[in-house]
């Protein structure tokens, strides 16, 4: 079940709402739960038994840790914790990569190849991994104390509107939201949700969808004959569907939360505006980079490192990591690298260039860099990417594609929005909205727009049809 379709819409998210509007407030994280519980076995109830099993291993076992005094036996606890949580991540999700990269090997040597019986990839489990690894490192560090009821840490693992694509939430930063939440459930909040939710609806199906559609036939053609602009204008529309998609479910999540008293942290901010690959870090997937941060980089010795060196070496790990997380592939992993390549240059010396040349230039070349970057993403084998690339600058124009009107419109709304807040203007309409206080009369005017956007949206998901989310497979 997807936040944008009509199931979600007009059926689960009225119903869930008012059930939890209307019980008691200590019924409300029961409503939750059993919400969530639904909510991810429509889309994969065998794998919902091994959340609840993990979650359940993992809550005893972090008691425990948080009881014991000696450090030996807290890092024995720290260990198998995560060994189990990150066992599964492999198992799952990276089995069938390491078994086909085995049998390649073992096919230039001439030997049979090993028998394996392809596993399906659990819904969300890259985000509910990292949750549950931030539950036990938090208690570990005393960061904070554990959850003492055994069903608050299941609400915390399997809270419907992050579970399944984040924003991932590092347990210190909503451990008391779960207990308590009383002073975030005001009817401001309700509302504001609601326009946060409807905002990200909007950026999803009014135009990740029509991006996402014309990606899709573009890559779905062979490489090798692609005309410059089509090859062009088939990443640019992949880069634009991927951030309003993303961008957009994590806005509709965060609106979710709001609506239910929750404060998740944001999860972008306006990253195609960055004036360098560093800065685009600060403001994409930012709980995934805030996340790796304090969780690898740190733990590594971060920038505390006696030679740059070590510290190039760190970022490298970190971006590999990320590459890695997205999905089990080499081309994922190419494009981590590449990433931390660009960053690497940044930390010797390309971030003073780009001081010198100003924030326009800047902006284009981090732009172009990204841009380039999503190939590796999208293309599915590394050698098709290189292809592609070759054909954003082969200069044939031969044979383009021509797009009709509908796809310019939401094209050029794409730049807009993507673009923004570059100006001063634009930086103080969005902060007027995700913000500054709301007075009766701006909220009566933002609740007119939010119905209008909500109805033009379910009259595009009835009528569109396309319409997938691209982090599921994460």
């Amino acid at each position: 079940m997807v936040f944008s379709s009509i199931v979600f819409l007009l059926y689960f998210l009225p119903v869930f709402l008012i059930s939890y509007y209307i019980v008691g407030k200590k019924l409300k994280n029961i409503v939750i739960l059993l919400f969530s519980i639904f909510f991810y076995s429509w889309g994969a109830p065998k794998f919902i038994f091994v959340i609840l099993a993990t979650t359940s291993v993992d809550f005893y076992l972090v008691q425990l840790m948080d009881r014991l005094e000696k450090r030996l036996y807290r890092r024995l606890l720290l260990t198998l914790s995560v060994s189990i949580n990150l066992g599964l991540l492999v198992y799952f999700k990276y089995s069938n990569f390491f078994i086909e990269n085995v049998n390649h090997v073992l096919s230039v040597f001439g030997t049979h190849n090993i028998h394996w019986t392809k596993l399906v990839l659990p819904l969300g489990i890259s985000f509910y991994t990292f949750e549950t690894i931030t539950y036990v490192v938090d208690v570990y560090r005393k960061v904070h104390k554990p959850l003492h009821r055994f069903w608050d840490y299941q609400l915390y693992i399997i809270l419907f509107p992050k579970l399944i694509a984040g924003p991932i939430i590092r347990y210190h930063e909503i451990a008391d939201q779960i207990t308590d939440r009383s002073q975030n459930e005001t009817v401001d909040n309700r509302l504001i949700g609601f326009y946060r939710f409807i905002i990200g609806l909007s950026k999803k199906v009014l135009i990740a969808n029509h991006m996402g559609l014309q990606a899709d036939a573009i890559f779905s053609q062979p490489y090798a004959s692609l005309s410059t602009s089509t090859a062009w204008m088939g990443i640019l529309a992949y880069t634009f569907q991927i951030y309003f998609d993303f961008s957009g479910y994590s806005d509709m999540a965060i609106g979710i939360g709001k609506m239910i008293g929750f404060k998740f942290p944001e999860n972008f901010n306006n990253p195609y505006t960055s004036q360098s690959i560093t800065e685009f870090w600060r403001r994409w997937h930012i709980t995934l980079g805030n996340w790796m941060r304090n969780y690898l980089y740190i733990p590594l010795g971060g920038n505390r490192v006696k030679t740059k060196t070590h510290m190039y070496f760190n970022l490298w790990i970190v971006f590999l990591a990320s590459g890695l997380w997205h999905g089990a592939s080499w081309s994922f992993v190419l494009w981590g690298a590449y990433h931390g390549f660009f960053l690497v240059l940044e930390k010797g010396f390309l971030l003073n260039v780009y001081r010198r040349i100003g924030k326009l230039p800047s902006t284009i070349i981090s732009f172009f860099i990204v841009v380039i970057g999503w190939v590796f993403f999208r293309v599915e084998k590394i050698s098709d990417a290189f292809v592609y690339i070759k054909r954003l600058f082969s200069f044939k124009f031969a044979n383009s594609t021509s797009f009709d009107t509908e796809f310019y419109i939401f094209f050029v709304l794409a730049i807009i929005f993507s673009f923004f807040t570059y100006f001063k203007m634009g930086q103080k309409v969005q902060d007027a909205i995700y913000v500054n206080e709301y007075s009766d009369r701006k909220h009566l005017l933002v609740f007119a727009i939010s119905v209008l956007l909500l109805c033009i949206s379910i009259g595009s998901i009835t009528s569109f049809g396309f319409n997938p989310f691209i982090y599921f497979r994460f």
